[in-house]
């Protein structure tokens, strides 16, 4: 996954981000963005050359755009309210490590509780024994953002 950050972001930078987003196989139909500046009519003819609908969100309306606002949300209480990045390449890395963790490793419990993006080889563990840990397994927990959260692992004990 690849984030990126600019101080003064324009237009052409943000039809960049989405030229090296968007799989060239993907199954996206709309794009929906605000009235910022970023998003001019060349950025909407980019998008529209990548078969994507842009739809522009109402003015004074972030329920409409309701999306961005739950993930912006989430990095801000989950991440950035509790580290201070000390400049840009800090916050690329620290914005890196969150989204890996939200995307890979964070239960989301609208997926039931699931995860966005399982890891390969993370056990399916059945109703009846989600409190239960056979003896052939422990749990291994890995610090993510330097311990502000962490990961739990299945993994199988040596015999």
């Amino acid at each position: 996954m690849r984030i990126n950050a600019t101080a003064h972001p324009t237009s052409a930078w943000t039809a960049q981000q989405l030229r090296e987003a968007i799989p060239s196989d993907h199954g996206y139909r709309w794009l929906n963005h605000d009235r910022s500046g970023i998003f001019s009519p060349e950025f909407e003819r980019g998008v529209e050359a990548f078969r994507i609908a842009p739809l522009r969100t109402p003015v004074r309306a972030p329920k409409a755009n309701a999306y961005c606002e739950r993930i912006i949300g989430s990095l801000r209480r989950e991440c950035l309210d509790w580290v201070m990045p000390l400049r840009e390449r800090h916050l690329r890395l620290l914005v890196r490590e969150w989204a890996g963790h939200y995307n890979q490793e964070r239960p989301h419990l609208s997926l039931g509780p699931g995860f966005p993006e399982p890891a390969p080889g993370l056990p399916v563990m059945w109703q009846a024994e989600r409190h239960k840990v056979s003896a052939s397994l422990r749990v291994r927990k890995k610090p993510v953002l330097g311990g502000l959260h962490h990961e739990y692992r299945l993994e199988r004990v040596a015999a």
